[in-house]
């Protein structure tokens, strides 16, 4: 799976990115209260999760649900994936399997464009899936340019379903807020990943 070869230096390196680090772009948004499902499901998945430590009961029981109430508060517009193909161009390595995807479109049956949020799921270092998380990211932007939908940010996180950093794509400048935040609580969790989605 190429994506996970990236490393962050190697990422910038092959991309020509530029880095501006510890910047918070994340603006001040209203927090957005979750709905009783979710805030009933990560009652009991998070301390479930926690006690695993597998980045597949992470992902399930925290970050999938989280996700699915993005989606659920933008009124179904957006489509989430898991664990999808993303073969954008194979030739440069942008090629592998996402943990997570969101795009901007209700189509659920394919990724259709525009891809907006990569989510990178890690059991616990952060740091060291920031290239792969940025290599999707790329991919992201060039799978919207190829299908002839560039939007002009493509946002990323990396997270242990519990801390969560966030990364943002312009062109070829990549800024990566050097803060992790955690969850519980959730509300400002989802009060970024819908702000992203939307």
């Amino acid at each position: 799976m190429p994506y996970s070869k990236f490393t962050l230096s190697k990422a910038v390196e092959n991309f020509e990115l530029t880095i501006i680090e510890g910047d918070r772009f994340l603006p001040e948004v209203p927090q957005i209260n979750p709905t009783a499902l979710l805030r009933d499901t990560l009652k009991e998945t998070v301390p479930w999760a926690i006690a695993v430590n597998s980045e597949k009961a992470r992902s399930e029981g925290i970050i999938n649900p989280v996700l699915l109430e993005v989606k659920r508060q933008l009124k179904g517009k957006i489509s989430v994936f898991s664990g999808e193909e993303f073969a954008v161009q194979p030739e440069i390595d942008l090629t592998g399997y996402v943990d997570f995807l969101i795009s901007r479109s209700s189509e659920q049956l394919f990724i259709r464009a525009p891809v907006v949020v990569l989510v990178e799921a890690k059991k616990e270092d952060l740091k060291s899936s920031l290239g792969q998380c940025l290599a999707e990211m790329v991919a992201a932007q060039r799978f919207n340019q190829q299908k002839q939908q560039p939007i002009s940010t493509i946002y990323g996180t990396v997270t242990s379903g519990t801390v969560w950093r966030f990364l943002k794509l312009e062109e070829q400048t990549v800024t990566i807020d050097l803060t992790d935040y955690p969850l519980p609580p959730v509300e400002q969790i989802l009060s970024f990943l819908v702000w992203m989605a939307r």
